[in-house]
């Protein structure tokens, strides 16, 4: 064979292997329900920066992995097509079958809106890595827009919901970020989930002048950033006061051993927070334990801490560590008393620590037995079919906090001024949300416990220390 006719041949071969795999990948994706246009943001067919494609769905693509459906494909394609009325029925008989599926009833709002005017805010979430959460954080949005929209809308315009995945990388946050500044439809944000992704997207938001509005970062950090960046739950700051108060006037110790993760923005700043203040009230922090150690071992580590004289043991994991913290509590066996930070509140915590973690104490931002007086968990639980936690109080919170800056000005720039004056107010799951200078939530936090109850499956439950 001569080599013209070798290359001929080769390059016919190529044509027709792409051809062959470009066609298996495009029914793949039919058939795991995926979108291969690009970014979705208003604009098919953009390409994102390298790390990834920005994904970004007002109902035209299904964002949490494994909760597609016929129903929720046809709703998906509907919208994708604008055939907004062709989506509802779809979209019904989804929520009918799981009633607790916040993206669900985002997309069915969406839906009913249509073509109308409406003003749009987006939630920026974890849904490919972190799917409880991400789920956690959309009930909040979805039950605040559900509730807006059912009452006639702000100042008789519905809320439109677009929901993005930042992947809890601090790359993407970024990505996600530059995207919905980009979009002029976007009026406000609710994200990001971790500190370290809402710190690397909060100066894009900042320098777009788009308000952002985190429910779950707590870093201290954050407070600097500028006058765009908001949060409904409070600083780490707040949180470690109150550990700290408790170990010296409650647990009557003042010696602790602190285990966290240097990787982590959030568990730093925790620990280094909690530290400041046990030491402005005559305590000390005795010995420090790095998750991210190679070496580290549970075991040794709290040997360690109580061979150094540890009367008590905090954990400020970050969620990727929060198993390994249930290793110290399973080490432990209850002969420290132990205290925590607010992401180890979570079902596994029951279910792995169980007996042994009866008694730790743990700051939240929100319980829903801290105040049962509130509409919004009696709610929540006939929206959902059953409780939330205070990642969903704290989303809602946050979106409540965009219909009232709505209300005031419908802009932009409107939404931060509205935010940011001395008399801003809204209406939270248990008390108003106001906002300091900096942007941070001005609110205290509650102290909970892990005792054996009934509420859960697990036979353990987080309740509420009283003052």
């Amino acid at each position: 064979m001569s080599q013209k006719n070798e290359t001929t041949t080769l390059v016919l071969a190529l044509l027709i292997t792409v051809g062959v795999v470009g066609g298996g990948l495009w029914v793949l994706a039919n058939w795991l329900g995926m979108d291969l246009r690009g970014l979705v943001t208003g604009t098919p067919g953009e390409v994102s920066q390298p790390g990834g494609e920005v994904l970004i769905s007002r109902g035209d693509r299904w964002l949490i992995p494994g909760t597609t459906s016929p129903q929720k494909q046809a709703a998906a394609e509907a919208i994708a097509a604008g055939n907004y009325a062709e989506a509802i029925a779809p979209l019904e008989s989804a929520l009918q079958a799981s009633r607790n599926d916040p993206e669900a009833l985002i997309y069915l709002n969406n839906a009913r809106i249509g073509t109308q005017q409406a003003y749009s805010i987006a939630v920026v979430v974890p849904s490919s890595t972190q799917i409880n959460a991400a789920k956690e954080l959309l009930r909040g949005v979805a039950q605040a827009q559900e509730n807006i929209n059912r009452a006639g809308g702000i100042n008789g315009v519905p809320l439109r919901v677009a929901i993005a995945d930042d992947r809890n990388t601090p790359e993407m946050a970024q990505q996600v970020a530059r995207s919905l500044v980009r979009d002029s439809e976007i009026l406000g944000v609710v994200g990001h989930f971790s500190s370290p992704a809402m710190l690397a997207a909060a100066p894009i938001y900042q320098q777009g002048q788009l308000v952002v509005i985190s429910p779950t970062s707590t870093s201290v950090r954050l407070s600097a950033v500028g006058n765009y960046i908001f949060r409904t739950v409070p600083s780490d700051r707040f949180a470690a006061n109150a550990l700290a108060r408790h170990a010296l006037s409650q647990l009557r110790v003042q010696r602790v051993g602190v285990f966290f993760n240097s990787a982590s923005d959030y568990s730093q700043s925790l620990k280094d927070e909690f530290t400041t203040a046990l030491f402005a009230d005559g305590g000390q922090v005795v010995a420090e334990f790095d998750f991210a150690s190679p070496t580290f071992n549970p075991g040794n580590a709290v040997e360690s801490a109580i061979a150094q004289g540890a009367q008590a043991i905090m954990l400020a994991p970050d969620s990727p560590m929060v198993d390994r913290a249930l290793q110290v509590v399973a080490v432990n066996r209850r002969r420290l008393p132990i205290l925590a930070g607010d992401s180890i509140y979570t079902a596994n915590t029951l279910q792995v620590g169980g007996d042994n973690a009866v008694g730790m104490v743990l700051s939240v931002p929100w319980h829903i037995l801290g105040n049962q007086s509130a509409p919004f968990p009696r709610e929540a639980n006939q929206l959902w079919g059953g409780e939330v936690n205070w990642r969903t109080a704290m989303a809602y919170d946050a979106t409540q906090a965009f219909v009232a800056g709505l209300q005031s000005n419908p802009s932009r720039a409107g939404i931060q001024q509205a935010l940011s004056a001395n008399n801003f107010n809204a209406t939270g799951a248990a008390e108003a949300i106001r906002f300091q200078p900096s942007g941070d939530r001005a609110a205290a936090v509650q102290l909970v416990t892990i005792q054996p109850g009934t509420r859960t499956p697990y036979g353990f439950e987080f309740v509420p220390l009283r003052p």
